[in-house]
């Protein structure tokens, strides 16, 4: 069988595309009828080539996926053709299909922690695939292969930690290791599923220098699933946007990011927010939500949505062609409009007017100060007698302000303290050492009433709308919880519901519908809503827009601008994406191991980071233009943050420090013996004994 699949394979022409896909159909049969989660979807791969695939949450990017890899459940119904190097994949067997995946073909899922298995360890799990397509490999030879893999996607220690397990990897690592057990057996085609979604923008963009890195090693051709134009714009050499389980628009990705035809694409590119010009221009939400794949209407399935349709786009679905440009299709009625220029993007997607002038008021009082905060936990062993062997210092030592209708925005990458600083704000109790002020009033000086008075004035918006509110409420009852706490009358509690829902864009008559009844959006906004009941003076924003589409995430970042601005609200805007935290903040600082290590206002610190950390976070922010990504320099971080729990002299960030690699001997020495304190550099506060050489590091990227 393997021999005769191998010279099947060998007789495919050298130059012939490596995947091609044509005419695919997947649909999932449901009670409440079919679901065509893929509808006649067109494209090839060639032999090292890397190919973008973007489109919103459930237009079918993965499912298209998995059944190229044979993954799909036994009930999913899958029509078409899947050639790999011209033979038929769906022709194959499971057996024939197993020969294949691993060692001709890899894939990177999304979520590294449920693809990998948690009771073996890591050497373990990158050897099977090793063992599995070559028996006569030894145990010892896979090993040794396995270390050589880790080494490759940038595993400090592999020796060492080739024998641990999951668990002791960061999300970073263990998605390294998940790209490591893809290239184990030199595969010519690497399908990678949102590989950097849950990342942080410096280990993002580790990851996808390791991708590259497997490309220019195995000569693999890669497919890349996101929604994260930016990712794609640096990464890819052609795009394909996808919509209702179609291909909407492909091409190279020049020509597609810089003169997109399909309107879809173009309110893609305008809702994200772009480095460049983040708080200087409003963002282009696209409203609605994509259709259901169950019970499509006729015509085109974005024209509902799509703010230049006409009544033939509700007649008949346009096909994906050319419309004058070379290697670009796409499947629009009025593309070729589009493509001579007679209707500009900024026709088809107008950047919305603010609803209020806003003039920011540096001299108005502080809603929040925060002085000299401190929150460690001891790290305990032993099941009864516990004792402590070390101190995790989450939060140790901060200071921040926030005037009244500012925005501060809290960036740094996972376990930087971002979470646990907020927590100690919100609590409202005396905290472990410094000062939380709220308002004028010192939190450790309130009584129980006080306190619980005090709360209308601080409210929170979490990441997770759908987890942080009751399932089994009407979103009605929802918003109103927390006037039910402050004893407010029934009538007036209505009253006040219903002016919530019509402040955040909502319709007053949706209160009696449940949560599941809503799109990701639409829940946030209630979940705003119920931030804004009780009349707060400064609202909490943990990760807001994080689990939403570039699209919907758009039109909630306007939202929050709009509703400060007429409102007067203060934020604290706590985020890992730092072009969103750009587009709304006045004022950032960043965190690193519990640490704030530069903080000034947002324009001037993304124009001139003083920091090394701060240079690397923000030359690490994908930018969707292919020209810029093209031709920036980018400061890259080696390995992970450390652990909060290690004892590490002089600068905590010293162990990572692309400008302390670069410093002359004797410059070291107070890296490693002098902890920096946060002192002005220009209009910032930086800690950082070298601040004024970190532009040093844009000569040695």
């Amino acid at each position: 069988m393997t021999e005769t699949l191998d010279s099947d394979l060998a007789t495919h022409h050298a130059d012939a595309p490596i995947l091609e896909v044509s005419g695919l159909t997947v649909t999932f049969s449901t009670p409440q009828g079919d679901v065509r989660a893929v509808r006649g979807v067109d494209y090839e791969v060639r032999p090292g080539e890397f190919l973008g695939i973007v489109g919103e949450s459930g237009s079918g990017k993965s499912v298209s996926s998995m059944a190229v890899m044979g993954l799909l459940p036994s009930t999913a119904k899958v029509e078409g053709a899947i050639r790999y190097r011209g033979r038929s994949l769906l022709d194959m067997n499971d057996h024939q299909m197993s020969q294949l995946r691993g060692r001709e073909i890899a894939m990177v899922f999304q979520d590294p922690l449920s693809a990998l298995t948690p009771v073996y360890t890591i050497g373990e799990q990158i050897s099977e695939g090793l063992l599995i397509h070559d028996p006569g490999l030894s145990k010892e030879a896979a090993n040794d292969r396995a270390i050589e893999l880790l080494r490759i996607v940038g595993i400090p220690a592999a020796e060492r930690r080739v024998k641990s397990y999951p668990h002791e990897f960061s999300g970073g690592m263990r998605q390294r290791a998940m790209i490591a057990i893809a290239i184990a057996n030199d595969p010519d085609l690497i399908i990678a599923d949102e590989p950097t979604t849950a990342l942080d923008v410096t280990i993002q963009a580790q990851i996808l220098e390791v991708l590259q890195k497997a490309r220019e090693i195995t000569g693999a051709a890669i497919v890349l699933i996101t929604h994260d134009l930016g990712v794609v714009a640096g990464n890819a050499d052609r795009i394909a946007v996808m919509y209702a389980g179609r291909l909407v628009e492909t091409g190279g990705v020049d020509q597609v990011f810089s003169n997109p035809q399909m309107p879809y694409t173009t309110g893609l590119l305008r809702s994200v927010p772009n480095l460049a010009t983040a708080g200087t221009q409003r963002l282009v939400p696209l409203e609605g939500k994509p259709p259901s794949l169950s019970n499509l209407a006729p015509g085109c399935p974005f024209a509902p949505r799509c703010p230049i349709a006409v009544d033939v786009c509700r007649e008949v679905e346009p096909e994906l062609i050319e419309h004058g440009v070379e290697g670009v299709e796409a499947a629009c009625h009025r593309a070729g409009e589009i493509a001579s220029g007679d209707l500009p993007a900024q026709d088809i997607y107008p950047r919305p007017e603010p609803v209020a002038t806003r003039v920011r008021d540096d001299r108005a009082a502080n809603i929040l100060e925060v002085t000299g905060l401190q929150k460690h936990f001891p790290l305990l062993k032993g099941a009864v007698f516990k004792r402590q062997i070390g101190t995790v210092r989450a939060v140790d030592g901060i200071d921040l302000e926030i005037k009244a209708g500012q925005t501060l925005g809290l960036v740094g990458e996972s376990g930087c303290g971002k979470s646990t600083t907020i927590g100690e704000v919100l609590e409202m109790v005396a905290p472990q050492k410094g000062r939380i002020v709220i308002n004028g009033v010192d939190v450790a000086d309130l009584n129980k009433r006080e306190r619980l008075a005090m709360r209308k004035d601080v409210q929170v918006v979490f990441q997770d709308p759908m987890a942080a509110i009751d399932p089994r409420l009407p979103v009605g009852e929802v918003i109103a919880e927390p006037l039910t706490v402050h004893r407010v009358p029934t009538a007036e509690r209505n009253d006040k519901v219903a002016e919530m829902l019509e402040l955040v864009g909502l319709d007053a008559s949706m209160a009696e519908r449940y949560p599941h009844e809503f799109s990701g959006g639409q829940r946030q906004r209630i979940g705003i809503a119920r931030a804004l009941v009780t009349n707060p003076k400064l609202l909490v924003l943990d990760e807001p827009v994080s689990a939403l589409d570039v699209s919907v995430q758009a039109g909630v970042i306007n939202l929050l601008e709009d509703l400060r601005d007429s409102l007067g609200l203060s934020y604290l805007f706590v985020a890992h994406d730092l072009a969103v935290v750009r587009q709304i903040s006045d004022f950032v600082a960043v965190m690193y191991l519990g640490r704030i290590v530069e903080h000034g206002e947002s324009d001037e610190l993304y124009r001139h980071p003083r920091h090394p950390y701060t240079r690397a976070l923000m030359s690490a922010i994908p930018v969707p233009d292919p020209q810029v990504e093209r031709t920036r320099q980018r400061v890259l971080l080696s390995g992970d943050l450390p652990s909060p729990t290690d004892e590490i002299s002089g600068c905590s960030f010293r162990t990572r420090c692309p400008l302390f690699a670069i410093l002359p001997e004797g410059e070291r020495q107070r890296c490693v013996s002098e902890d920096p304190r946060p002192r002005p550099v220009d209009s910032s506060l930086v800690a950082c004994h070298y601040a004024e050489r970190a532009a040093e590091l844009d000569s040695t990227t």
